[in-house]
């Protein structure tokens, strides 16, 4: 018999854990471990920050899934990696510190570590549920947001005026697609209310020029031309009239106000009723030891706390940075029998064109590695890891580098069936590979942008697509990642 654990029950972990499960025979031990005992379809989230769907609709229970499919569950968070053992166990293992404070050996003879990131409000003072502004990171604070955005409404109606922030906490962040869709919903959730009228609207973000995403823009063909992603976001920011501020990093959050530095060099205060602005990712603070106790952190993990996998990590200038440096496998150079997938895995660089202010400042995205991508790639961890625990491979064979991996974003605007629309867009690859498509380092007939009303039928679809396929339904496994 062997044993897989799998740090992490998000979109990456959990695929992970499912597709070995179903993979592997009865016999071989299948784990997951994890601090949260529920499942959250993340992408959702915009939804319930809006007030129009309760987290218990993006919220799976994890105990009854992996019961009904032999999985076993730990609930607790994974603290520090042993992969050579230690003086009490000789076995790897990671130590588990449980909801009721103690301490457990979760032993493994192979890893996938899917813990995703550490939300790092503390990066910007005052940022964050704790501080002054909200967040959609994960259903509670989505639902809290939902509270603060509802009573600007009431305000609203009340004929006060309101002005509502919406975008990134700081200069490094990611997700900005997140930030993107969700001041969209807010907008339209506005008009829906009928107080658009009385609403300021400000979209405050760390891209040098709305469109870039984190991963440096994208073109599409439109019209016989080939125009830049830009352009597509300028114009449904102009149509439903929401100011912007680009390449800006935001140094405080106070109550009602926020200060802010742009890339330009400039300062500046906005006032606000409400805000929602996402915060930048760290690793979760996950250590390693060897057996003598010697730290390993370092060997394993990069600086900011993700794990190093098969990437080239050798420091480089942006512009000569190329797609075959990003990671195939997902396989620690050190520990073959480790894999780290999603937000877990450490980046090799940027995607985006990295940009500093005058006084040094980073203000330019972190690479997206969420949704389809992340679980493609905790789908071929898994696989790589069965293939290693049967003997039918000496090593990793399948890959899932994100040079090679296209995704699809839609970004709703509005929830209902019969209203609302989306922005879709599609990429390939994520990663732009110069040596392939030498004019614009994407394939421009698989990637392409539009706004209407299928994509919005497309996010509803997904929503409930996933959530069953994250339930193990009859037939989960046919449906793609």
């Amino acid at each position: 018999m062997a044993r897989l654990l799998v740090l992490g029950a998000g979109i990456s972990g959990h695929t992970a854990a499912l597709v070995a499960r179903r993979r592997l025979p009865a016999a071989h031990r299948v784990a997951v471990v994890s601090p949260l005992e529920t499942y959250n379809w993340i992408p959702s989230n915009i939804w319930v920050g809006v007030g129009v769907m309760a987290p218990s609709e993006v919220l799976v229970p994890l105990r009854p899934v992996y019961e009904k499919t032999g999985v076993d569950f730990v609930q607790g968070r994974a603290v520090e990696l042993r992969p050579d053992g230690s003086a009490e166990d000789p076995a790897p293992h990671v130590v588990v510190e449980t909801p009721d404070g103690g301490r457990r050996r979760e032993p493994y003879d192979y890893l996938i570590n899917a813990t995703g990131p550490k939300l790092n409000f503390a990066a910007t003072p005052g940022l964050g549920p704790s501080g002054f502004s909200h967040s959609v990171c994960t259903s509670g604070h989505a639902a809290d947001a939902a509270r603060g955005f509802l009573e600007c409404v009431e305000r609203l109606k009340r004929g006060e005026r309101q002005t509502l922030v919406v975008g990134m906490g700081h200069g490094t962040c990611t997700c900005e697609g997140a930030a993107f869709e969700y001041v969209f919903n807010v907008e339209f959730e506005l008009r829906r209310h009928g107080v658009r009228d009385k609403a300021r609207l400000v979209f405050l973000t760390n891209e040098a020029e709305l469109g870039d995403f984190g991963v440096d823009g994208l073109r599409f063909r439109q019209g016989g031309y080939v125009v830049h992603s830009r352009f597509f976001a300028e114009s449904l920011f102009a149509e439903r009239g929401v100011e912007r501020i680009v390449g800006a990093h935001v140094r405080e959050v106070q109550k009602g106000r926020l200060r802010y530095s742009t890339l330009d060099g400039g300062e500046g205060e906005l006032a606000f009723d409400f805000a929602m602005l996402l915060p930048p990712f760290t690793g979760v603070g996950l250590k390693a030891a060897a057996r003598d106790g010697r730290d390993l952190t370092a060997e394993l993990f990069a600086p900011s706390g993700f794990m190093k996998v098969d990437a080239d990590y050798a420091p480089k200038d942006w512009a000569d940075w190329r797609a075959g440096d990003w990671p195939r496998t997902y396989a620690s150079p050190s520990r073959p029998n480790l894999f780290a997938v999603g937000i877990a895995f450490a980046p090799p660089h940027a995607i985006s064109r990295p940009r500093r202010a005058p006084d040094g400042t980073p203000i330019s995205p972190a690479p997206p590695r969420t949704g389809m991508p992340s679980a493609i790639i905790g789908r071929a961890a898994a696989l790589n890891a069965a293939d290693l625990m049967l003997g039918r491979a000496d090593r990793p064979r399948r890959t899932a580098s994100m040079a090679e991996l296209g995704a699809a974003c839609v970004a709703s605007a509005g929830a209902g069936w019969w209203s609302g629309t989306a922005a879709s867009m599609t990429m390939y690859p994520i990663v732009p590979d110069y040596e392939r498509y030498p004019e614009f380092g994407r394939d421009l007939d698989r990637t392409f942008g539009e706004i209407g009303s299928a994509g919005h039928w497309i996010k509803q679809i997904l929503h409930r697509m996933f959530l069953y396929k994250a339930r193990a339904k009859p037939g989960w496994w046919l449906i793609p990642e």
